[in-house]
């Protein structure tokens, strides 16, 4: 039992795996974001019409939500994929990452206990 006379969940067997794609900017990357956004929004909303998108957004460069011509930083996206080598796989074909955006790409396994 937890502390708050809960009882601990069967350790993430009822849960599926889901996949964080942890990105990261090469600096100065605003206007090259701005060009590409189109087609790499397009690729997230096909993610989220399939109910496969849990999440996803940019990291500000700095603290606030507009951080205007400080830019972004990374992105963060978690997804359902089959595997990982499949989230691999997609996230090899971000637009982001073929145009230069990305500089490093990171997806691992990501288990969603709360909310």
């Amino acid at each position: 039992m937890l502390p708050s006379g809960r009882r601990k969940r069967d350790c993430y067997t009822k849960f599926k795996v889901w996949y964080a794609i942890i990105s990261e900017d090469v600096t100065d990357s605003l206007v090259l974001r701005k060009i590409h956004r189109p087609a790499h929004l397009a690729r997230l909303e096909h993610l989220a019409e399939q109910n496969r998108l849990l999440l996803a957004g940019p990291h500000p460069a700095i603290d606030a939500v507009d951080p205007g011509a400080e830019g972004f930083s990374g992105s963060l996206v978690v997804a359902d994929f089959p595997s990982l080598q499949e989230a691999r796989q997609w996230a090899d074909q971000d637009p982001y990452l073929l145009n230069g955006i990305y500089k490093q790409v990171t997806v691992k396994p990501f288990n969603k206990v709360l909310p």
